[in-house]
């Protein structure tokens, strides 16, 4: 049996929450232990609710006797959550009190393993409250725990993604598309290779206290991403680069869009951030994971199904708002 068997992982239900699931079934020939996966809406629990040994729960990860609770008894937590449009309170309770508090709890619940995941590009100095939030977070987790394993995954790509699924669903539905922060630079990672890095982290006691890079094997500008998301979906449409003025007014203008917006102003102050890999920390090579290629995964996943699909799921969002 793995010596890491009982897992709290937070933000469980999402888009890296699931790969990482199905992995930790699959590891080790399917002994995985007992999963237990928290969320406070029920019915999001569905993509994992059926898979072996994951429980999912109805719980509030801001009240400090139910984390507590969660926390009793398990050898391992991933906290996962995090969100990337908000208000400055919002960023901040996600990003900084949610880790503080699970620093303190997970310390007295006597809790051997803590995995983080945060971003590339933070720093107490970012020019956004994401970025500058998640550098706070990860200050007080360190504070508060002393050895947790923190990831800094560059933006993440997979099936079923939010990112290129996006552009790729926005270039069907408009002849030319306004990009703003168009030169912006990233490193794109496949959601499965983070996956199978915090379950390296969650396997190898000597992760812990370490810092590591999640990039891919190549850079992009947002430019090109876009380019190659409406080559993959079939309908690739030209851009206009927006100067750093007009892309704060389009900002702006989704901002007051209902539902969440597509593009916010933080966003904007995000992407002026390179968004690649420093090369001054370990990388995924240094924990024995080949990052994979864009190129290999996308496109199969970024035909006309799935962009329509997105756009389905977006038309239905805005109608709820």
């Amino acid at each position: 049996m793995n010596p890491i068997s009982r897992i709290l992982v937070l933000g469980g239900t999402g888009f890296v929450g699931r790969a990482l699931c199905e992995r930790l079934c699959r590891r080790s020939g399917g002994s995985a232990g007992r999963i237990v996966v928290p969320t406070r809406r029920l019915p999001r629990g569905d993509a994992v609710r059926s898979l072996p040994t994951v429980e999912v729960v109805a719980a509030d990860l801001h009240d400090d006797t139910t984390l507590a609770t969660l926390l009793a008894g398990m050898d391992a937590v991933v906290n996962l959550v995090a969100i990337l449009q908000g208000s400055p309170a919002a960023f901040d309770k996600a990003h900084v009190q949610l880790p503080t508090r699970l620093a303190r709890l997970a310390k007295a619940a006597g809790v051997p393993r803590l995995v983080h995941v945060s971003a590339l590009g933070v720093s107490d100095k970012a020019p956004s409250h994401y970025l500058r939030s998640k550098a706070a977070g990860e200050a007080t987790l360190k504070a508060g725990y002393g050895t947790p394993t923190i990831l800094r995954p560059s933006v993440i790509f997979g099936a079923g993604d939010r990112f290129l699924n996006l552009f790729a669903m926005l270039q069907g539905l408009a002849p030319v598309l306004p990009l703003a922060g168009a030169s912006a630079r990233m490193q794109p990672v496949w959601v499965e290779d983070v996956a199978a890095a915090i379950v390296h982290a969650l396997d190898t006691p000597g992760t812990a206290g370490q810092t590591v890079e999640c990039a891919g094997p190549a850079e992009y500008t947002l430019s090109q991403l876009v380019r190659l998301a409406g080559r993959w979906a079939g309908h690739e449409r030209p851009q206009i680069p927006l100067p750093g003025f007009v892309a704060t007014l389009q900002a702006v203008a989704m901002e007051l869009m209902p539902g969440e917006p597509l593009l916010s102003r933080d966003n904007l102050a995000s992407l002026s951030v390179p968004n690649v890999a420093s090369g001054t920390l370990p990388g995924l090579a240094d924990w024995g994971i080949t990052p994979t290629p864009l190129e290999a995964v996308m496109p199969q996943h970024l035909g006309r199904d799935s962009a329509r699909g997105l756009y389905d799921s977006f038309r239905a969002h805005v109608r709820r708002h």
